[in-house]
């Protein structure tokens, strides 16, 4: 983007909010820029949960350059008291001229007010510079204020004959190590990684975050529905981040007495079969688990695919063949019987890393 205007500056706000990602919990991520006479005067990002806004560390920046300056800032500035003071305020305070908004605030206690409270106070308000990229940027955010239910990517890595192993089980590695790389990126990224007790059982992972660089290591989510995951598993017996495990009621009671002993927490959801994902999801957003990264093997992909709770996908595939019936596959669920009744993806988007493809997009059910 060569042409300093409106969406030169909040691109660059934008950029600042990706680099926070995995920080804030169920908070926004929230970029935000100060321009004062064709000057970049101020930057801010928001960095954690609970810590001031972006827009409050802009101002710092900037600070008696604030005065008739434009801000750009990715989301409406809040109105009320939260765990901070609101934003709006502050702009306002600080005799700012102008406001340019990517995207409004869909929590109830914003949705609108920040907007109005800088319009009462003179201030001239733009919004919707580049609102699609910002609200892609806090995809969990929109959902998770909106329903109270975390926001599920759902990553798997196949081969060209969509096999997730071969007929013996072996998995590593279907991917190129450019391609694991991004994966540990979105762990990082998300709150918590959620697996079914069979990868538990044949890979002993202990589902961490290793990059280059230390990042942020994901809550560990097992769903596990008679409590049969081993009590030596490695996710057990380290501090690296807090492990829960969704049962149901099938599950064995002195199990889950020497499994909280370990310091895992057990979280009922159904009297089984199997584990009511529904409820789960439910469950896990009152904890406030906004962001779920599910690297699930073929039947809790479907499972969850069926019951429409992913909202992304992330498909890595590898320039492989191999073959045979009882290789396990990405996706294992009842099927349908039309082609116009598969579950498709829209907002597509693809990317080469390496010799791998990873491939993107919002699942939409028939």
């Amino acid at each position: 983007m060569d042409v300093m205007n409106d969406e030169f500056y909040m691109s660059l706000a934008l950029d600042m909010a990706e680099r926070a990602q995995g920080q804030t919990g169920i908070n926004p991520v929230v970029g935000c820029v100060v321009v004062k006479d064709g000057r970049l005067v101020g930057i801010g990002t928001h960095l954690e949960r609970g810590t001031p806004h972006a827009e409050v560390h802009a101002l710092q920046m900037a600070g008696d350059k604030a005065s008739g300056s434009t801000v750009y800032v990715t989301l409406e500035p809040c109105s009320h008291f939260g765990k901070t003071p609101p934003c709006s305020e502050r702009l306002i305070s600080a005799g700012v001229e102008r406001v340019v908004i990517a995207t409004e605030d869909p929590n109830p206690l914003v949705a609108g007010k920040g907007i109005e409270l800088l319009q009462n106070a003179g201030i001239q308000v733009e919004a919707g510079v580049l609102r699609d990229r910002a609200f892609r940027l806090n995809a969990p955010f929109m959902k998770y204020i909106a329903t109270g239910k975390p926001y599920v990517t759902l990553k798997t890595a196949s081969t060209l004959d969509g096999k997730i192993a071969s007929k013996t089980g072996d998995s590593k590695w279907i991917s190129n190590e450019e391609a694991r790389k991004r994966v540990h990126t979105l762990r990082h990224r998300h709150q918590a990684i959620m697996v079914g007790v069979s990868t538990v059982i044949a890979d002993d992972p202990q589902l961490t975050t290793r990059l280059p660089v230390k990042g942020i290591n994901p809550i560990r989510i097992v769903v596990d529905s008679r409590l049969t995951i081993p009590l030596e598993s490695r996710m057990l017996h380290d501090s690296a981040a807090p492990t829960i495990i969704l049962t149901t009621e099938l599950g064995d009671p002195l199990k889950k007495t020497e499994l909280q002993r370990l310091g895992t927490e057990v979280i009922v959801c159904g009297d089984g079969p199997r584990v009511d994902l529904r409820l789960a999801m439910d469950t896990l957003g009152q904890r406030e688990i906004g962001s779920i990264l599910l690297e699930g093997g073929g039947t809790l992909n479907g499972a969850m695919l069926e019951e429409g709770l992913v909202d992304r996908v992330v498909l890595f595939i590898a320039p492989k063949i191999v073959g045979g019936l009882a290789a396990p596959s990405s996706f294992n669920f009842s099927g349908v019987e039309r082609m116009s009744d598969a579950v498709t993806l829209s907002d597509v988007q693809f990317e080469q890393l390496g010799d791998n493809v990873c491939i993107t997009g919002t699942p939409v059910l028939p």
